[in-house]
C-alpha cells in the first residue's frame, strides 16, 4: 500500500519526536507541549535539558509565524506554497541531524550542540505542523496522535451501539479507517526509531531527512494539498452573432 502525503509525515513525526526524546534528553521536538511535563521532570530529577525544553515552544510558535508569514510570499515568487515549505523542513532536518551526527550522543542536553540540534529538529517539526494545519486540514494530525486516538474511539463505541443512520455510519467508519491509519504510521515511526537508535544511536537522524524528501517528491506527483485551480469558462459568443436577420 502506498502512502498518502499526511501518512509519510505522519511516519516522519513520529520517528523524529522518538528521536529526540531518546537522543536528545526528553526533549519532544514535534509534540513540544510534551516538554512541560519533561521540564518538571528535569527539574525535580536534576537530568539536564530542562533549558532546551524551556525553550521549544517559543521557538516552535516563532518558526509557525514565520512559516505562515512566508507562504504569503512564496506565489509571488512563483514558488509553489506547499512544496516549498516540505523542502524547507527537508533542509532543517538535514541540518539538525547533520549536527546531532556531528557533535553526539550528548552527555548535556543544555549543552550548546545538543540545543542547536533539538531547536532546529523543533522549527522542522514547527514548518511540518504549520504545513498540516494551512494546506492539509482535512487529514489527521501528522504530530500529535491524542485526539486522533480519542476520535477512533468515539467512532468505534458509536458502531458497537448501533442505532445510526447508514450514512452516518458510513462516514464514521471511513473517518475511523482514515485516523486509525495515522496513528498506526505514527506509531511506526515511534518504533523504528527507537529500533534504529538502540543500534545506531544518534545515526538514526540520517533517517527524518530522507523520509522528508520522500515527501516532497510524493507531493511534487500528485499535487496533494495544493489549492484548486478552477477550469476556464468557455467564453460564450455575443447573442447578436447567433442571430440571422
Amino acid at each position: 500500500m502506498k502512502p498518502t502525503l499526511p501518512q509519510l509525515m505522519s511516519l516522519n513525526g513520529g520517528f523524529v519526536d522518538t528521536a529526540g526524546f531518546l537522543a536528545l534528553h526528553g526533549l519532544f521536538t514535534a509534540h513540544v507541549t510534551g516538554n512541560f511535563v519533561t521540564i518538571g521532570a528535569a527539574l525535580v530529577h536534576g537530568t539536564s535539558g530542562a533549558i532546551t525544553k524551556l525553550l521549544a515552544l517559543p521557538v516552535f510558535c516563532v518558526v509557525v509565524m514565520l512559516a505562515r508569514w512566508l507562504s504569503y510570499g512564496l506565489p509571488r515568487m512563483g514558488l509553489p506554497v506547499l512544496r516549498t515549505m516540505l523542502v524547507l523542513k527537508t533542509v532543517l532536518l538535514l541540518a539538525g541531524g547533520i549536527v546531532a551526527m556531528h557533535f553526539g550522543p550528548f552527555e548535556d542536553g543544555d549543552s550548546a550542540a545538543a540545543m542547536l540540534a533539538g531547536l532546529v529538529l523543533v522549527s522542522a517539526m514547527a514548518i511540518q505542523n504549520a504545513v498540516h494545519r494551512i494546506h492539509l486540514g482535512s487529514a489527521p494530525p501528522t504530530t500529535l496522535m491524542t485526539g486522533t486516538t480519542t476520535q477512533v474511539m468515539v467512532d468505534l463505541a458509536d458502531l458497537l451501539r448501533g442505532g445510526q443512520l447508514p450514512e452516518e455510519a458510513a462516514a464514521a467508519r471511513a473517518r475511523m479507517r482514515r485516523m486509525a491509519a495515522a496513528v498506526a504510521w505514527f506509531a511506526a515511526g515511534c518504533a523504528a526509531a527507537a529500533l534504529i537508535y538502540a543500534r545506531w544511536n544518534v545515526w538514526c537522524f540520517a533517517v527524518p531527512p530522507v523520509l522528508a524528501a520522500l515527501s516532497v517528491l510524493l507531493q511534487g506527483r500528485t499535487h496533494e494539498g495544493d489549492p484548486m485551480v478552477p477550469a476556464p469558462q468557455p467564453q460564450s459568443q455575443p447573442a447578436a452573432s447567433a442571430r440571422h436577420l
